[in-house]
């Protein structure tokens, strides 16, 4: 790495070696076993870990939520089994010693914002001090998806090339239909809610990875930002992982809806690294892309090069068909497959047809009995 750029952008000396690998981080809520309202006890939970399971485990800005991060794996598959593993280990934890339960949704369905609270460590400190009243509303929760790049080069094509994709992600991971205990109009609420946040959205494109350290530096080197990750694009580099970071989409309720997103996000880092540059859309039409995806989800009619509404469903159709040969190279055809499923019945939907079911009240609870075993959603109540 060139001896002028500053040390936070020196590439991952490991990125060759764990190239095309993936990982995952979700963002989770904590749940009263009781009320099924937002539980603040992120710290009692995190202490509750064996360590093993706690350096799986970390707080996020509210003392609702819970982020599990996975190691770094080669196969989505592998990545699916440890995600399976501690989601069971949180959801034992918080059941028999704590009295909660735990859910992965965008939103929680009812919460409001005098329900929670931000947690106590100096980087949500941090945070509150700087975003106020930002950070005092509704938690939202989120998907990242990490996937190792070889070099800082290749790893800004794909940020670059991804910029088009990333309102298909959104579409396809759509998880947050209601807020505040009404339903929202949007299959993702989510990413209204979120970008209210400072430094969010499609980023810019770059073209070299000397521009994006150059923009990132002048940010940090004024003070506005301490550290790269308060950029909170919905795609960002990782220099220090040496990974391209995809988080745009909603956390999934259903563990393989997560295995089939981080399978076509693997697949997109990969095309859009060692393929040809993609059409570059004008931001003005990315930031309504991603407007229409979050409203409309896999019903959206999005942009496209000639300037023509064109169906999510026949972009998304199209992205997948060309992640087949990959998939097949990264072994994770299987998971890949899965993402047709999730077009056919996102989470936005099955939370309207539980809710119709059940009453909205009731999907709190529906939603943490989907977090470890999949399909039990409809008998919670």
């Amino acid at each position: 790495m060139p001896e002028r750029l500053p040390a936070w952008a020196w590439w991952s000396a490991r990125a060759r070696e764990r190239a095309w690998t993936v990982g995952v981080e979700e963002e989770v809520m904590l749940l009263d076993a009781r009320t099924w309202l937002p539980a603040n006890r992120v710290e009692d939970v995190l202490a509750a870990l064996a360590p093993s399971m706690a350096a799986r485990a970390s707080a996020e800005t509210h003392a609702c939520v819970v982020e599990l991060k996975t190691d770094v794996h080669g196969h989505v598959a592998a990545l699916a089994a440890e995600l399976a593993a501690l989601r069971r280990t949180l959801d034992a934890v918080a059941r028999d010693r704590l009295g909660l339960r735990v859910a992965a949704a965008g939103t929680h369905p009812l919460a409001s914002g005098s329900e929670v609270r931000v947690s106590s460590g100096p980087r949500y400190r941090k945070i509150a001090s700087t975003t106020r009243a930002l950070a005092h509303r509704e938690p939202t929760m989120a998907l990242h998806v990490h996937v190792g790049v070889p070099d800082a080069g290749q790893a800004v094509r794909a940020l670059d090339g991804l910029r088009g994709d990333l309102p298909l992600l959104l579409a396809l991971s759509a998880n947050s239909p209601y807020w505040r205990g009404r339903d929202s109009g949007f299959a993702s609420v989510r990413t209204p809610l979120f970008s209210m946040f400072p430094r969010v959205g499609i980023p810019r494109r770059f073209g070299t990875y000397v521009e994006y350290v150059r923009v990132v530096e002048a940010l940090l080197r004024s003070g506005a930002i301490p550290e790269p990750t308060f950029l909170w694009w919905d795609a960002r580099l990782q220099p220090r992982l040496g990974t391209v970071e995809v988080r745009i989409m909603d956390t999934q309720s259903r563990l393989g809806d997560t295995a089939a997103l981080a399978a076509v996000v693997q697949c997109l880092v990969r095309r859009r690294a060692e393929g040809p540059p993609a059409s570059a859309l004008d931001p003005e039409v990315l930031s309504e892309n991603r407007f229409l995806t979050a409203r409309d989800g896999m019903r959206a009619r999005t942009i496209d090069a000639f300037g023509t509404l064109r169906p999510v469903r026949a972009a998304l159709a199209e992205a997948l068909t060309a992640c087949r040969p990959i998939a097949a190279s990264l072994d994770c055809a299987r998971e890949l497959a899965g993402a047709a499923l999730l077009a056919a019945d996102p989470g936005y939907v099955r939370q309207r047809r539980l809710a119709a079911q059940n009453g909205l009240a009731a999907l709190p609870a529906c939603l943490a009995a989907d977090f470890v075993t999949e399909g039990r959603c409809v008998s919670a109540v």
